[in-house]
């Protein structure tokens, strides 16, 4: 029907583009250059024959009119603004208006100075110069009917009889000129304002219908949990109405709905006055505390120091629309998008990177292994640890601060200690360094590169993370999956990863590939699947990794067979149940967890006051502490705040580098001039040389070298940061804050 013809279905074939081919007497293919071919039978030949004609015609009117659409130039033009359009059409308008002016003047001066030449023409002069003044006159009557031709005005009725010949020439072949060129633009302005106006249309009818969607999608949800979970609640804890409103492990919070009820969750413990306020109802208090955020933070230390938190204040329920903001940022990239801390969780990207640590002790581990073979599969399944975190993490961290830092000194409980900072802002990129006394180092240098497709948002880590084992001299290389978070538009938010890891032991040429397979609705295999295999040098497969990425991986040992070239390449499940080791099992999450944004034991210590940590630490952070504490409102007023500091900031380093620069005394002062460089370290004495890029920042911890291993420049740790803390000498770090 013609209803169809608008969008694309499933089984629909643009009759434009489409081969239509016989195959028999009876049958023929249409077929839209292979992604779709439907094979026809028709029950006779002349049956046959009907449908290829009638297919053949449609085709050609179709191609005719794909044709005339295509020069009519009734292209959409999204970008531009009905107003803007207007205006533009209004000065063409005021331009032509102001020509037409010039011509008439051209017209009065022009017929004045033709009278004048008729006179001169009358008076009894020498032969020469009256051959002399009829030229001229001649040409004064060109230039006249020349620019009434332009303007496309008739010509003066006072022409003289030289210029009646030219005058009916031009007025025949002239072109429209500027008029014409008005009534064209007019006429395309009047295209696009319509076109656009459609696109307005449609776009305003699909996000009623995705609205609508949402809410009708809101309404099963609940009435399904309704029909379900309530009944079993009420029965098993003695018609407590709080628990009800506690939901169950891994089900999110309904925010997209306007007119959802929502509760307080269970407060079965007290909460810490932390900010200097209490939860009230459902909501969270807005006033301000008379303490400073400095103070505070130390008044909090003094508890935490003693003992690991276990709980934050849970996150509020706070109503709000995530399309209505992700609509207008379609194709871009995430840490470009304007956000509101409403759809954060209250850790940086710094912590979530600190985060890999959490399952630290297969590093322990494998760093006991004497097989390089063995202690690549520790290492692999420390690899697949890091994303356990991820499956119900569906908030978005802060974006750091360029030259925020972040550090996790665990040297005397886990015998590791690691610093994160912030190297680089667009685009950004994270340095991350951990040591521990139990014989290993781990680095890498993160760069977040992310696009929103509308349905689905992909999260693409770039950059190397390296593993150096100290007493074997090991060292491993691997990179990061993607990361795709699901029904941006409607439904839950769920997230999943797939792409393949290439861990390689670049001391023994060892390899494991671990392969993340992406979730499929149509697929029997388990959910958030892992499968790897280690093997060495010459391609020989030692080990079979399986598990999935937010439980536990299991490693099986390939034995040794009768098959084709005298081993087999996998083992089979019940031959190598035997064989099986347990290399890694995620961490119960804690109670509650839920209502604290689905945080890990580790997690909910990250951001926990600390004393002696640098000033630009992201536990010292203000917008992320008062959103921590649920003052979401002035959360957002100060992470506004410092995101226009960081502007500042960097428009006053690009304006010094550029002075530097022209002056080519860029390092002869020996610090940088600039009172707010984040910067203000020791800089060359000696000036660059002409036509050298002066880079205005440099991040303090980390120095950016080639790799001896990859060839890739990264930035690695420098040293000096944990004898600064030592020293509690803090004066070359920057105020970010």
């Amino acid at each position: 029907s013609k209803a169809e013809m608008g969008h694309t279905c499933r089984g629909t074939i643009n009759l434009a583009t489409a081969n239509i081919t016989v195959e028999d007497s009876c049958n023929f293919i249409i077929s839209n250059g292979g992604a779709q071919t439907y094979h026809l039978k028709a029950s006779s030949e002349v049956e046959r024959q009907r449908w290829v004609t009638a297919l053949e015609l449609a085709k050609a009117k179709a191609v005719k009119m794909l044709e005339e659409s295509d020069d009519s130039g009734d292209e959409s033009v999204s970008q531009t603004d009905k107003t803007e359009l207007q205006n533009t059409l209004r000065i063409l308008s005021s331009k032509v208006e102001d020509l037409s002016t010039c011509n008439d003047l051209i017209a009065k001066h022009g017929t004045a100075l033709q009278r004048s030449l008729s006179e001169l023409e009358a008076l009894r002069l020498p032969p020469e110069s009256t051959d002399k003044i009829k030229q001229v006159n001649e040409r004064a009557t060109l230039f006249r009917i020349t620019s009434n031709a332009m303007i496309n005005v008739s010509p003066h009725p006072e022409d003289s009889t030289v210029g009646r010949a030219p005058t009916a020439m031009l007025s025949t072949v002239s072109p429209q000129a500027c008029r014409d060129f008005m009534l064209l633009a007019q006429t395309h302005g009047k295209k696009w304002q319509k076109s656009l106006q459609q696109e307005r249309d449609q776009r305003i009818r699909l996000e009623e219908t995705l609205e609508q969607l949402a809410k009708q999608h809101n309404h099963l949800e609940r009435a399904f949990r309704g029909a379900t979970v309530l009944p079993a609640s009420t029965s098993g804890t003695g018609g407590s109405s709080k628990d009800l409103c506690c939901p169950a492990k891994g089900d999110l919070s309904d925010e997209d709905d306007d007119n959802n009820e929502f509760f307080d969750a269970p407060e079965i413990f007290p909460m810490p006055d932390i900010m200097g306020h209490k939860r009230t109802g459902s909501n969270i208090s807005g006033t301000s505390s008379d303490i400073s955020l400095d103070e505070q933070y130390k008044h909090q230390v003094e508890d935490t120091k003693k003992e690991k938190r276990t709980r934050i204040p849970y996150k509020p329920n706070y109503s709000l629309n995530l399309w209505s903001i992700m609509k207008n940022c379609i194709g871009k990239e995430l840490s470009k998008i304007p956000m509101p801390v409403n759809f954060n969780e209250p850790l940086s990207m710094l912590q979530r990177l600190t985060e890999d640590l959490e399952y630290h002790e297969l590093l322990d581990r494998a760093a006991r292994c004497e097989s390089s073979l063995e202690q690549l599969c520790y290492v692999a399944a420390f690899t697949v640890s890091s994303y356990s975190t991820t499956v119900f993490r569906t908030s978005k961290p802060f974006n750091p601060l360029l030259g925020e830092t972040f550090e996790l000194d665990r040297l005397e409980e886990n015998g590791y200690r690691s610093l994160c900072e912030q190297v680089s802002h667009h685009p950004p990129a994270a340095a991350h360094h951990a040591d521990s006394k139990n014989g290993w180092t781990l680095r890498q240098e993160i760069k977040i590169t992310s696009k929103f497709r509308g349905k689905y948002l992909s999260i693409m880590p770039l950059g190397t993370i390296h593993c150096i084992f100290h007493s074997s001299g090991h060292h491993y290389t691997w990179k990061k999956v993607t990361t795709t978070v699901h029904n941006i538009i409607v439904g839950k938010l769920w997230i999943d990863q797939s792409g393949e890891i290439e861990i390689v032991n670049h001391k023994t040429g060892d390899k494991c590939i671990l392969k993340f397979v992406p979730y499929s609705y149509f697929s029997r295999d388990v959910a958030r699947k892992v499968t790897g295999e280690v093997m060495d040098p010459s391609g020989k497969v030692h080990f079979v990794l399986l598990g999935t990425w937010d439980e536990k991986m299991d490693c099986y040992k390939v034995q040794m067979g009768t098959g084709e070239n005298g081993a087999e390449a996998r083992p089979r499940a019940h031959e190598s149940e035997d064989s099986r080791v347990l290399l890694w099992k995620r961490n119960p999450l804690p109670k509650y967890a839920e209502n604290m944004y689905y945080f890990s034991e580790l997690a909910l210590t990250l951001n926990a006051p600390e004393n002696g940590t640098a000033p630009t630490d992201s536990r010292r952070r203000p917008d992320q502490r008062l959103m921590e504490n649920g003052r979401w409102d002035e959360a957002n007023a100060e992470k506004q705040r410092l995101e226009e500091k960081q502007r500042l900031s960097r428009k006053r380093r690009e304006a010094e580098a550029a002075r530097a620069t022209e002056d080519g005394k860029a390092g002869l002062s020996g610090r940088d001039v600039s009172p707010r460089c984040p910067h203000p370290g020791p800089h060359p004495a000696v000036p660059p040389p002409p036509g050298t890029p002066y880079d205005p920042y440099k991040p303090l911890w980390f120095e950016r070298k080639k790799d001896p291993v990859t060839q890739e420049l990264a930035h690695v740790y420098k040293g000096g940061y944990w004898e600064s803390k030592e020293k509690q000498d803090w004066s070359l770090c920057p105020d970010i804050f």
